[in-house]
């Protein structure tokens, strides 16, 4: 006896969703953790090294949190008034910062206190970071300048005073300059068209982007000691809100902690590998158990009525239309479908009618569909009448039907506009290729135009 095969689902494409490289990057982070800073964030930074912490800047203190811990593991409070743009070393050992009071202060990761504070802008300075040289410092501020300083001397080196506007790593006065520490004017000036808030150079120094009214400008990271990139991203808003979120663990870091576990003895894995069969041996196998859903247990004892209620429970007919509708092709590939639609109450005939309303126009399950409406005509069309709920969704599902044909009539329309205009234009594509070539005539072409004339002086 042959074995029950199934009901086989069909899978469709999910409507709306369009699979993107975005899209398939983010799946692989975990929802959200959410943190509530004192004010509005100003400034995230992570550090370069090991275990990659990250700073917040908020309010008038500077946040230490680790890539998974949801408190502070150190906190920078050193500030009289609000602190703006923390930022790490390249070594991950010192932290600087400028705030609104006009200085910026530097400090070690170690300590609490402040190890330099540099004093020369006359308003607040929103910029603030290490230069690659790890012993110099440059800072832009709400006084239209932008300074270059030492952390040995805590002494201001140069000032640059050529922007018209706020300094926010870019100006306000719609330009980015390009300075050289060795001289004491820019050497590249560039219209942003907008007020800049945020400028990022590539790591190769030969490109630069600026950014208006995005507020913020970073590159993905690349894998720094076998730490995946972007295991952690976090984001500040300005209600107060940190948002972070972790990767999910890939199948790579997943086999590599399995690795680490006791592993089997070699012979285990080889075990059999060497044996041949004989001609008298005997292979048993073993009856693999087939598991099938409740609807395949009630169509294999010819439950047909119990089959569609099962499929069209709330968990399967909203959440997998495509199973309900893949019962109903078993039915009526059976030929047993119109069994299985009749001899339902109000109930289960109105929630049918709820199903074929909500589907019968998505052209994935439309063909089957339509035969069931027709076969539900068929049976129910005497009790119209008999329930103002009933009437009610028979108006709706005609009501869709119609649109639907109006739809499909405007199309084949379109279809036939097109069909006309694309004939026209082969039509004259055609037309014109004779012309083309009458400017030059070919040697046979030639030959019969003389013919004639040749023929008639003779």
């Amino acid at each position: 006896m042959t074995a029950y095969k199934p009901t086989k689902i069909q899978s469709y494409p999910k409507l709306g969703e369009k699979v993107t490289q975005d899209t398939i990057y983010w799946k692989n982070y975990k929802t959200p953790i959410q943190i509530k800073e004192f004010a509005a964030v100003t400034k995230i930074d992570f550090s370069p090294v090991p275990p990659y912490n990250y700073a917040v800047t908020a309010s008038s203190r500077i946040h230490i949190y680790g890539q998974y811990s949801q408190e502070p593991i150190k906190t920078f409070s050193r500030f009289k008034e609000t602190a703006y743009s923390g930022s790490y070393r390249d070594d991950g050992k010192l932290l600087v910062a400028g705030s609104e009071d006009g200085l910026v202060r530097v400090f070690d990761l170690a300590g609490r206190e402040a190890l330099r504070k540099f004093s020369g802008h006359t308003k607040a300075v929103h910029v603030a970071n290490f230069t690659s040289g790890k012993y110099h410092i440059f800072s832009g501020g709400d006084d239209y300048s932008a300074k270059y300083w030492d952390m040995s001397t805590a002494s201001e080196l140069i000032s640059y005073d050529e922007h018209t506007d706020y300094v926010r790593c870019g100006s306000y006065d719609h330009t980015v300059r390009v300075f050289d520490a060795r001289t004491d004017k820019s050497v590249l000036n560039m219209d942003h068209g907008q007020p800049v808030e945020s400028v990022l150079l590539f790591p190769s120094g030969g490109l630069l982007v600026s950014a208006g009214f995005i507020t913020d400008l970073c590159l993905r990271q690349a894998v720094v000691e076998e730490k995946p990139e972007d295991e952690v991203i976090a984001v500040g808003m300005t209600n107060g809100i940190l948002n972070i979120r972790h990767r999910k663990q890939t199948e790579e870091k997943l086999l590599m902690e399995n690795r680490k576990r006791r592993k089997p003895a070699y012979r285990y894995y080889v075990r059999g590998k060497n044996y041949r069969p004989k001609q008298d041996d005997l292979l048993v196998s073993k009856p693999v158990k087939m598991h099938l859903k409740k609807y395949d247990r009630q169509l294999k004892s010819f439950e047909v009525t119990k089959a569609l209620d099962t499929v069209l429970e709330p968990h399967i007919r909203i959440k997998t239309p495509e199973v309900t509708v893949a019962v109903l092709q078993e039915l009526n590939r059976r030929g047993t479908l119109m069994n299985a639609l009749a001899g339902r109450d109000e109930k289960n005939f109105s929630i049918l009618l709820n199903f074929l309303i909500r589907h019968i126009v998505d052209p994935r399950f439309a063909r089957i569909l339509i035969t069931v409406a027709d076969m539900v005509l068929d049976i129910y069309g005497s009790i119209l009448g008999q329930s103002a709920v009933i009437d009610k969704q028979f108006v709706r599902l005609q009501e869709l039907i119609e649109k639907e044909l109006d739809y499909q009539q405007e199309l084949v329309e379109v279809l036939g506009m097109m069909d006309t205009l694309f004939a026209t234009m082969t039509a004259k594509k055609e037309a014109l290729a004779p012309q083309s070539r009458s400017n030059g005539p070919t040697e046979g072409q030639q030959h019969t135009e003389v013919m004639p004339d040749q023929e008639a002086m003779s």
